[in-house]
Protein backbone atom coordinates (compact mmCIF):
# COMPACT_ATOMS: atom_id res chain seq x y z
CA UNK A 1 0.00 0.00 0.00
CA UNK A 2 1.13 3.45 -0.92
CA UNK A 3 0.47 6.51 1.04
CA UNK A 4 -0.22 10.26 0.15
CA UNK A 5 0.35 13.54 2.18
CA UNK A 6 -1.30 16.64 1.05
CA UNK A 7 0.72 19.39 1.72
CA UNK A 8 -0.59 21.59 -1.32
CA UNK A 9 -2.61 24.12 0.80
CA UNK A 10 -2.31 27.87 1.31
CA UNK A 11 -2.42 27.73 4.42
CA UNK A 12 -4.59 30.87 4.81
CA UNK A 13 -5.44 30.86 8.54
CA UNK A 14 -1.41 29.90 9.17
CA UNK A 15 -0.33 33.16 7.64
CA UNK A 16 1.86 35.01 7.97
CA UNK A 17 4.12 31.97 8.98
CA UNK A 18 2.71 30.34 5.40
CA UNK A 19 4.10 33.98 3.50
CA UNK A 20 7.08 32.13 3.86
CA UNK A 21 6.72 28.26 4.51
CA UNK A 22 4.46 25.91 3.51
CA UNK A 23 2.21 24.76 6.37
CA UNK A 24 3.74 21.08 6.21
CA UNK A 25 6.96 22.35 6.41
CA UNK A 26 6.17 24.20 10.01
CA UNK A 27 7.83 22.74 12.87
CA UNK A 28 6.64 20.94 16.16
CA UNK A 29 9.75 20.88 18.45
CA UNK A 30 12.43 21.56 15.81
CA UNK A 31 10.53 19.08 13.14
CA UNK A 32 8.54 19.27 10.30
CA UNK A 33 5.15 18.52 10.77
CA UNK A 34 5.52 16.31 7.05
CA UNK A 35 8.69 14.66 8.56
CA UNK A 36 6.46 13.25 11.71
CA UNK A 37 4.34 11.75 9.19
CA UNK A 38 7.26 10.59 6.91
CA UNK A 39 9.00 9.14 10.03
CA UNK A 40 6.15 7.09 11.16
CA UNK A 41 4.95 5.49 7.82
CA UNK A 42 8.33 4.45 6.99
CA UNK A 43 8.41 2.82 10.74
CA UNK A 44 4.75 1.37 10.02
CA UNK A 45 6.21 -0.03 6.55
CA UNK A 46 5.41 1.95 3.60
CA UNK A 47 7.82 2.44 1.05
CA UNK A 48 6.54 4.55 -1.06
CA UNK A 49 5.03 8.08 -0.02
CA UNK A 50 3.09 10.54 -2.77
CA UNK A 51 3.29 14.27 -1.97
CA UNK A 52 1.47 17.03 -3.44
CA UNK A 53 2.92 20.41 -3.89
CA UNK A 54 1.60 23.72 -4.84
CA UNK A 55 1.94 27.15 -2.58
CA UNK A 56 5.80 26.98 -2.34
CA UNK A 57 6.02 23.57 -3.47
CA UNK A 58 9.63 23.75 -4.59
CA UNK A 59 10.73 24.03 -0.68
CA UNK A 60 9.08 20.48 -0.13
CA UNK A 61 11.60 18.47 -2.31
CA UNK A 62 14.10 20.52 -1.49
CA UNK A 63 13.70 19.99 2.03
CA UNK A 64 13.15 16.37 2.04
CA UNK A 65 15.11 15.17 -1.43
CA UNK A 66 14.30 11.89 -2.85
CA UNK A 67 13.03 9.95 1.12
CA UNK A 68 16.47 8.17 1.22
CA UNK A 69 17.50 9.93 4.45
CA UNK A 70 14.22 7.37 6.06
CA UNK A 71 14.52 4.43 3.59
CA UNK A 72 11.60 5.45 1.38
CA UNK A 73 10.45 6.75 -1.97
CA UNK A 74 8.68 9.92 -2.35
CA UNK A 75 7.07 10.82 -5.08
CA UNK A 76 6.01 14.81 -5.79
CA UNK A 77 2.70 15.53 -7.50
CA UNK A 78 2.92 19.23 -8.88
CA UNK A 79 0.24 21.56 -8.66
CA UNK A 80 2.19 24.70 -8.67
CA UNK A 81 1.25 25.58 -12.32
CA UNK A 82 -2.37 25.45 -11.51
CA UNK A 83 -1.98 26.98 -8.05
CA UNK A 84 -3.55 23.75 -6.38
CA UNK A 85 -5.93 21.50 -6.66
CA UNK A 86 -8.07 20.97 -3.36
CA UNK A 87 -8.17 17.63 -1.56
CA UNK A 88 -10.38 15.79 -4.48
CA UNK A 89 -8.45 17.65 -7.49
CA UNK A 90 -5.02 16.87 -5.73
CA UNK A 91 -6.18 13.01 -5.18
CA UNK A 92 -7.15 12.50 -8.65
CA UNK A 93 -3.97 14.42 -10.27
CA UNK A 94 -2.04 11.99 -8.09
CA UNK A 95 -3.63 8.44 -9.15
CA UNK A 96 -0.89 7.85 -11.54
CA UNK A 97 1.53 7.81 -8.52
CA UNK A 98 -0.87 5.64 -6.26
CA UNK A 99 -1.21 2.81 -8.43
CA UNK A 100 -4.39 0.62 -8.53
CA UNK A 101 -4.52 -0.54 -5.24
CA UNK A 102 -5.91 1.06 -1.99
CA UNK A 103 -4.26 4.00 -0.36
CA UNK A 104 -3.57 5.85 2.91
CA UNK A 105 -4.16 9.82 2.78
CA UNK A 106 -3.14 11.73 5.58
CA UNK A 107 -3.78 15.75 5.90
CA UNK A 108 0.04 16.91 6.23
CA UNK A 109 -1.36 20.12 8.92
CA UNK A 110 -2.00 17.38 11.78
CA UNK A 111 0.45 16.18 14.24
CA UNK A 112 -0.90 12.81 15.98
CA UNK A 113 -0.01 9.28 16.73
CA UNK A 114 -2.30 7.14 14.45
CA UNK A 115 -0.75 3.50 13.86
CA UNK A 116 -0.47 4.43 10.12
CA UNK A 117 -1.64 0.36 8.36
CA UNK A 118 -0.31 -0.75 5.40
CA UNK A 119 -1.90 -3.92 5.24
CA UNK A 120 -5.43 -1.97 5.80
CA UNK A 121 -8.51 -4.35 4.31
CA UNK A 122 -11.43 -2.33 2.79
CA UNK A 123 -13.08 -5.21 2.36
CA UNK A 124 -16.55 -3.89 -0.04
CA UNK A 125 -15.87 0.03 0.96
CA UNK A 126 -14.37 2.38 -0.88
CA UNK A 127 -13.39 4.44 1.96
CA UNK A 128 -12.35 4.53 5.64
CA UNK A 129 -12.37 7.20 7.87
CA UNK A 130 -10.82 7.75 10.64
CA UNK A 131 -13.11 10.35 12.80
CA UNK A 132 -12.18 12.52 16.09
CA UNK A 133 -14.11 13.44 19.31
CA UNK A 134 -14.83 17.09 17.70
CA UNK A 135 -12.11 19.61 18.72
CA UNK A 136 -13.24 23.46 19.53
CA UNK A 137 -13.28 24.71 16.28
CA UNK A 138 -15.18 22.10 14.56
CA UNK A 139 -18.07 21.74 17.19
CA UNK A 140 -20.67 20.45 14.71
CA UNK A 141 -18.25 17.37 13.42
CA UNK A 142 -18.77 15.81 10.27
CA UNK A 143 -19.86 12.69 9.94
CA UNK A 144 -21.63 10.32 12.69
CA UNK A 145 -20.09 6.32 12.93
CA UNK A 146 -22.74 3.50 14.14
CA UNK A 147 -20.36 0.93 14.97
CA UNK A 148 -18.18 0.69 11.85
CA UNK A 149 -20.46 2.65 9.27
CA UNK A 150 -20.09 6.04 8.40
CA UNK A 151 -23.57 8.33 8.91
CA UNK A 152 -23.81 12.00 6.91
CA UNK A 153 -25.57 12.65 10.17
CA UNK A 154 -26.58 10.68 13.33
CA UNK A 155 -27.06 11.91 16.99
CA UNK A 156 -23.48 11.70 18.16
CA UNK A 157 -21.10 13.85 15.37
CA UNK A 158 -17.46 13.34 14.92
CA UNK A 159 -14.73 15.24 13.11
CA UNK A 160 -13.24 14.05 10.26
CA UNK A 161 -9.73 13.44 11.06
CA UNK A 162 -7.82 14.03 7.88
CA UNK A 163 -6.60 10.57 7.94
CA UNK A 164 -8.43 7.41 5.86
CA UNK A 165 -8.03 5.16 3.41
CA UNK A 166 -9.51 4.83 -0.22
CA UNK A 167 -10.36 2.52 -2.96
CA UNK A 168 -8.77 4.24 -6.10
CA UNK A 169 -11.87 3.16 -7.58
CA UNK A 170 -13.69 5.87 -5.64
CA UNK A 171 -11.80 8.41 -8.38
CA UNK A 172 -12.48 7.18 -11.54
CA UNK A 173 -15.02 8.88 -12.90
CA UNK A 174 -13.65 12.18 -11.17
CA UNK A 175 -11.32 14.90 -12.86
CA UNK A 176 -8.29 16.54 -11.97
CA UNK A 177 -9.43 20.04 -11.33
CA UNK A 178 -10.18 22.35 -8.54
CA UNK A 179 -12.69 20.90 -6.04
CA UNK A 180 -13.45 19.30 -2.18
CA UNK A 181 -13.66 15.64 -1.24
CA UNK A 182 -16.52 16.18 1.00
CA UNK A 183 -19.05 15.70 -1.82
CA UNK A 184 -17.73 12.71 -3.19
CA UNK A 185 -17.24 11.35 0.36
CA UNK A 186 -20.54 11.95 1.46
CA UNK A 187 -22.56 10.88 -1.78
CA UNK A 188 -20.13 7.31 -0.77
CA UNK A 189 -21.63 7.72 2.72
CA UNK A 190 -24.96 7.75 1.45
CA UNK A 191 -24.58 4.21 -0.58
CA UNK A 192 -23.27 2.76 2.07
CA UNK A 193 -19.62 2.25 0.99
CA UNK A 194 -17.72 4.21 3.61
CA UNK A 195 -16.50 2.43 6.81
CA UNK A 196 -15.38 4.35 9.95
CA UNK A 197 -13.56 3.94 13.46
CA UNK A 198 -13.48 6.41 16.31
CA UNK A 199 -9.41 7.71 17.61
CA UNK A 200 -9.35 8.99 20.73
CA UNK A 201 -5.46 9.70 21.30
CA UNK A 202 -3.27 12.23 20.15
CA UNK A 203 -4.58 14.30 17.23
CA UNK A 204 -4.14 17.81 16.48
CA UNK A 205 -5.18 20.02 13.44
CA UNK A 206 -2.21 22.23 12.95
CA UNK A 207 -4.21 25.35 11.49
CA UNK A 208 -3.51 28.59 12.95
CA UNK A 209 -0.56 30.15 14.51
CA UNK A 210 -1.88 29.67 18.30
CA UNK A 211 -2.89 26.11 17.51
CA UNK A 212 1.12 25.60 16.48
CA UNK A 213 1.80 27.16 19.48
CA UNK A 214 -0.04 25.59 21.95
CA UNK A 215 1.04 22.27 20.44
CA UNK A 216 4.76 23.57 20.60
CA UNK A 217 4.11 24.33 24.51
CA UNK A 218 2.27 20.97 25.20
CA UNK A 219 4.94 18.68 24.18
Amino acid sequence: MRAMILAAGRGERMRPLTDVTPKPLLEVKGKALIVWHIEKLAKSGFKDIVINIAHLGYKIPQALGDGSHWGVNLHYSDEQSSGGLETLGGIVNALPLLGEEPFLVVNGDIFCDYDFTPTFDLKAKMAHLVLVPNPEHNTKGDFALEGSEVLNVGENMLTFSGIAYYNPKLFFAQEAKKAPLAPLLREAVEKSLVSGELFTKVWHDIGTPQRLKEINDAL
